[in-house]
């Protein structure tokens, strides 16, 4: 008797659970959400947590505006505190891994709360789309461990293809090898001083991944209108590669470095220009070299509007 009561009971969570399926349902704050996977005993989210997601944003005529999916590297972010009621981190919190859930987040919330115009393809009005699967939930210790021997591993993985693509090419006897493992060619020496910690440096560049493809270019670029990117050195301005190469550059020397991931934009890449542990080529020319004021902080190599300067985290 005490079995058939289980089943049936059991049966009836599992008929609830599929009611609610893919349905869409609205939170007491207003949140509009349908839940597609939802597994029951995982990991739960929580404030602080650093979460792996794939997420694929849309406006209210369903054009994507990003698809991690297709970058081919998921999302890590840590889950804050809900900024207004009916937000994005709120639906993320009612997720455990594996989990995956549409959420409607209201436009004017999100912009005008933010004071932040409306992007093109936004209208006032609207809801923004927020298509989630859930890939892993970590505390910050064990996101910190998971990372440290990620890179580890990466970095032995870039080394070998660094210099298996040195000998193919017929480079290896012209590189030299930092401390950190970024390789460079000089191919032209200066005359002036070397970069010091701190100093101002002027540097026209150009920017491939290993099968030749050019992502970026200060000659072409329509930011720097074909002058030298300036930047101050050694303060964490930039990528660490080009932070640890360009100082072992004269003022007028050109030259290549060859950058490991974890020296550039590492695990996340730079989507969609540059994928995740994507080892790096920079043909450069250190153009000047002075002390001063720091400079502005540049817009990096490959790097869209609000990405991080450095990759190597």
């Amino acid at each position: 008797m005490q079995i058939k009561t289980l089943t049936k009971a059991t049966l009836l969570a599992a008929v609830m659970m599929a009611c609610g399926k893919d349905r869409v349902q609205t939170t007491e704050t207003g949140l509009k959400y349908q839940m597609h996977e939802q597994n029951e005993g995982a990991r739960k989210s929580k404030i602080g947590d650093i979460l792996t997601l794939h997420l694929a944003l849309k406006n209210a005529k369903d054009s994507v505006i990003r698809d991690t999916h297709k970058e081919g590297t998921p999302l890590q972010l840590m889950l804050q505190v809900p900024p207004f009621k009916g937000s994005f981190e709120e639906g993320l919190a009612m997720l455990g891994k594996g989990d995956s859930a549409t959420f409607y987040v209201k436009a004017d919330s999100l912009f005008t709360r933010a004071g932040q115009p409306f992007p093109p393809g936004i209208t006032k009005g609207s809801d923004i789309v927020f298509n989630v699967k859930l890939l892993n939930v970590q505390n910050e210790q064990e996101f910190q461990k998971a990372q440290t021997e990620s890179r580890d591993k990466q970095k032995s993985i870039d080394d070998k293809i660094l210099t298996d693509y040195l000998a193919k090419n017929g480079l290896a006897g012209k590189a030299q090898k930092t401390a950190n493992g970024v390789y460079y060619i000089i191919n032209q020496p200066g005359t002036g001083v070397k970069p010091n910690k701190g100093d101002n440096v002027q540097v026209q560049y150009t920017g491939k991944l290993l099968n030749g493809k050019v992502f970026d270019s200060s000659l072409t670029n329509q930011q720097s209108g074909g002058k030298p990117v300036q930047f101050q050195v050694g303060v964490g301005m930039i990528i660490p590669g080009w932070e640890e190469g360009i100082m072992q550059f004269a003022k007028g020397t050109k030259g290549t470095l060859f950058i490991p991931s974890g020296m550039a934009y590492g695990q996340q890449g730079a989507p969609p220009t540059i994928p995740a542990n994507s080892p790096l080529i920079f043909d450069i020319e250190l153009v000047d070299v002075s002390k001063g004021q720091p400079q502005q902080m540049p817009q990096m190599p490959g790097q869209q509007q609000g990405q991080p300067q450095a990759g190597g985290r």
